[in-house]
């Protein structure tokens, strides 16, 4: 008669060891890919990102933009282009980057938070100035430097300033835009940030949410978990190619420097933080030391 409910309850449960071992935990998630295009995905994110909240853990969303980037550019006839994968950020890209993610997704996130009953608050740019940053220093093939403008590299994270806002009950958000020695704001990669955010609060884990399901094999079946040197190989054997080599390098950069774990999953599945940390199989691939 009550099988369903049953089940439901052994649901939760399954969920109880890891509330009991994450409870106080800082919790750093890379939010970008499909979950920040579709409607339903960013309300069912914001949704997690506040039980995660109520569950007693710390989150913090970092957050990043570039097809929204793109959109705008385009309306505006800005040329744009990439180095290294990386944005040339001239001052009239700056200015886009800093409407684009500052006043429009920062903003937008920090709204949905409110409505599905947290409390948020958003920071870019010289708005809390969380982010220290220097400019990004390119070579092209040759070892020659090569200026690709307002792009910047992480200097530092005000860490115990977020840490303040997250003990009175606070979700930051924050856009990858950071503030040089002189004021000047710079377009940061968000995988980068969200990597030294995780570093600097020594975070439990750091979850990278992508369009894809994870780590794949020769086979396309999915790699439950990767350490440095299972990647090693699989990059080697070309494996792991494209952009998720970065990924990989960045996650293992981050463990090294003592997050605990970082996931990288696929935000296209509803629910997919909560279906990560809270279940024994989890959905993506973990990297571990």
């Amino acid at each position: 008669m009550f099988t369903h409910l049953i089940k439901r309850a052994a649901t939760v449960m399954e969920a109880l060891p890891y509330l009991i071992k994450f409870s106080g935990k800082t919790i750093v998630i890379k939010y970008g890919g499909a979950a920040m295009e579709n409607p339903e995905l960013k309300n069912a994110v914001m949704r997690d990102v506040v039980l995660l909240k109520y569950a007693g853990m710390n989150p913090i969303i970092v957050h990043g933009g570039g097809p929204e980037i793109n959109r705008f550019l385009k309306r505006r006839n800005i040329e744009t282009e990439f180095v290294h994968g990386l944005r040339v950020t001239t001052k009239e890209v700056m200015e886009v980057v800093e409407h684009v993610l500052g006043n429009r997704i920062n903003a937008e996130i920090v709204s949905l938070i409110k409505k599905n009953g947290g409390k948020a608050k958003g920071f870019f740019g010289k708005k809390g100035r969380v982010i220290k940053a220097r400019k990004h220093l390119a070579k092209n093939k040759k070892g020659e430097p090569i200026d690709i403008g307002f792009t910047g590299d992480v200097a530092g994270i005000r860490y115990r300033f977020l840490q303040k806002w997250m003990k009175i009950g606070y979700i930051p958000v924050l856009s990858p835009i950071g503030v040089g020695n002189k004021g000047q704001s710079y377009n940061i990669n968000a995988d980068q940030a969200a990597e030294a955010v995780a570093v600097h609060l020594k975070a439990a884990k750091l979850i990278l949410m992508t369009n894809v399901r994870g780590v794949l094999d020769k086979d396309g079946e999915l790699v439950s978990s990767v350490n440095s040197d299972k990647a090693d190989r699989m990059i080697k054997l070309g494996h792991i190619s494209g952009g998720m080599i970065p990924k990989i390098k960045s996650s293992l950069d981050a463990i090294k420097n003592g997050v605990e774990k970082v996931h990288i999953i696929d935000g296209r599945i509803p629910h997919a933080i909560l279906l990560e940390i809270f279940t024994d199989h989890g959905i993506g691939t973990m990297v571990e030391e």
